[in-house]
């Protein structure tokens, strides 16, 4: 393993995730450049104080001044939008990670747009697992999955790596961003199942049968099965479904209950990637022609206006089939 940064590394997003992420390179003695629109530490991580090697920047060109690798740590919506300022800040050429989970608006993976903007030659990691940022900065233990298709996933494994932050590394870009994306949608499906009043019978059946859409979804993109039944699959998709942390399983809950989306979204106060993920991740099967129906009918509920119950029986009616993945 080789030995870790003395340079400082930029954290490009000061949300719970990106706080989080900048207290694990502290620990391990990095000095961090931490931006931010907004530092709201205060709220997201109440019980949490920035540790001195931490620099808080409110413009990103000064948080990216003598680094010596970036993290991107914003909504994916925004995704596009620092990756070009990046450019224009002239830090193409350091090592990129990100711990974003979603798709862009053209329904493709981060990986490959920040490709095509960087060029092949961009040093690129994904960071994607199971992990509550409340949890990581409490440093509880936690383990991840860094995946890139060059060495950078070594990389950044030495930078985040310990006592209480494992992480594993793959060559598995594809599959490592798409368990993160869709396991959000399911967390929704979920979270409406519970709101509805179900028991862990349903609860089962969706993880389980949204499984093996998301192995359906990976086969086609050239994922590998073995790293959607790994940390950044699988077990992103537990966490996610079954711990009222998840922002995506309270969203589903309160649609459950017969709440206003607009209302639940201004009482989360955060992003809820899952509800823009779930016409995007319905839209991409949709031109892969991939069966999802758990997907479809979530996005029936949040972008047509489907009642919730009527979902449910919407996939109970679907014709008996053979199990299968």
């Amino acid at each position: 393993m080789t030995s870790k940064s003395t340079s400082p590394i930029a954290v490009l997003g000061a949300g719970s995730w990106g706080c989080a992420l900048a207290l694990v390179l502290a620990d391990n003695g990095i000095p961090v450049h931490l931006w931010g629109q907004t530092i709201r530490i205060d709220k997201y991580l109440p019980d949490v104080k920035l540790p001195a090697l931490i620099t808080i920047h409110e413009n990103m060109q000064d948080a990216l001044k003598n680094c010596s690798a970036i993290l991107i740590v914003v909504p994916s919506h925004a995704f596009i939008d620092v990756i070009k300022k990046i450019i224009v800040y002239d830090a193409k050429h350091l090592p990129i990670a990100w711990g974003t989970k979603g798709l862009t608006e053209n329904c493709e993976l981060l990986s490959v747009a920040a490709k095509k903007l960087l060029g092949n030659q961009a040093k690129l990691c994904v960071l994607s697992g199971p992990s509550f940022a409340s949890e990581v900065a409490q440093k509880q233990p936690t383990a991840i999955t860094a995946a890139s298709e060059d060495d950078s996933a070594l990389f950044w494994q030495t930078e985040l790596h310990t006592d209480y932050f494992r992480i594993y590394t793959s060559h598995d870009m594809i599959g490592a961003q798409l368990g993160g994306a869709c396991k959000n949608v399911l967390a929704i499906a979920v979270g409406i199942a519970d709101g509805l009043g179900f028991g862990a019978n349903t609860r089962a059946a969706l993880m389980t049968r949204g499984f093996a859409e998301i192995l359906r979804l990976g086969n086609a993109m050239g994922a590998q099965a073995s790293t959607l039944m790994g940390l950044s699959g699988i077990g992103d998709l537990i966490l996610t479904c079954s711990e009222n942390q998840s922002r995506n399983r309270r969203f589903g809950v309160a649609i459950g209950k017969g709440q206003n989306i607009s209302e639940i979204k201004q009482t989360i106060g955060q992003v809820v990637e899952g509800e823009k993920t779930t016409q995007l991740v319905y839209q991409l099967a949709q031109r892969l022609n991939i069966s999802m129906p758990i997907t479809e009918q979530i996005y029936q509920i949040l972008y047509h206006g489907q009642d919730a119950k009527l979902a449910v029986k919407t996939l109970l009616e679907r014709a008996p089939a053979i199990e299968h993945f």
